[in-house]
């Protein structure tokens, strides 16, 4: 079987009061906002049938030397964050959980994902990832204004078409024009996740 990599895209928004329980879960824990989440994605699958030991794939900068700081490039590597989802835990205990494996993971993010690979050398297939088939992305860098002189310039969402795996979240954080901090009543803001699916995959959005 060969993975066919056409997907499509769906836009979900979270509303205000669900985003100031998910940031008052990670400050309880010590956990961070893409924490909370990555638990809530590996409960999710779990109860669809995943099982009890989820691998989800993330990317993370890959610019932990100083050095790199003022350099262009492309210096992403990609992590497999392990949930163990064994035992029925409760939801805040699922997040320690997932704190704990992510740290670790964390601490050696500069092993190179090929290489990661070539130890573990997983059965090798055309129609899946060797590692994960879930991928989870939060953006929580500052959004740069684009600015170009006699033009009004916006960003907005650009479809390929295809998908790179079997499903990929992708999360980002909103806040009021101000930059109010979230979880304040001053405050209007919603996290909105983007996920992309393969067509055949089954999945419907309701």
């Amino acid at each position: 079987m060969v993975a066919s990599h056409a997907g499509d895209v769906v836009e979900l928004a979270f509303d205000e009061r669900i985003h100031r329980g998910v940031l008052s879960l990670a400050r309880e824990r010590g956990a961070s906002v893409f924490m909370v989440m990555q638990a809530a994605v590996a409960a999710l699958l779990s109860r669809l049938g995943a099982g009890e030991d989820i691998p989800i794939g993330s990317p993370v900068a890959g610019r932990l030397d100083e050095a790199l700081d003022d350099l262009v490039g492309f210096f992403v590597n990609t992590l497999v964050l392990r949930t163990d989802v064994s035992g029925d835990p409760s939801f805040a205990d699922l997040v320690e959980r997932v704190r704990e494996t992510d740290l670790r993971a964390f601490g050696a993010q500069d092993v190179p994902f090929e290489r990661l690979v070539e130890v573990l050398n997983p059965a090798r297939s055309m129609g899946r990832h060797p590692l994960f088939q879930v991928a989870l992305a939060f953006q929580n860098a500052p959004v740069s204004d684009l600015a170009m002189p006699g033009l009004e310039v916006e960003a907005g969402p650009g479809g390929t078409g295809a998908a790179k795996f079997d499903l990929s979240f992708n999360l980002a954080e909103s806040f009021t024009g101000a930059g109010e901090r979230p979880g304040y009543p001053a405050a209007s803001s919603s996290p909105r996740m983007c996920s992309t699916v393969p067509p055949s995959s089954g999945w419907r959005a309701g």
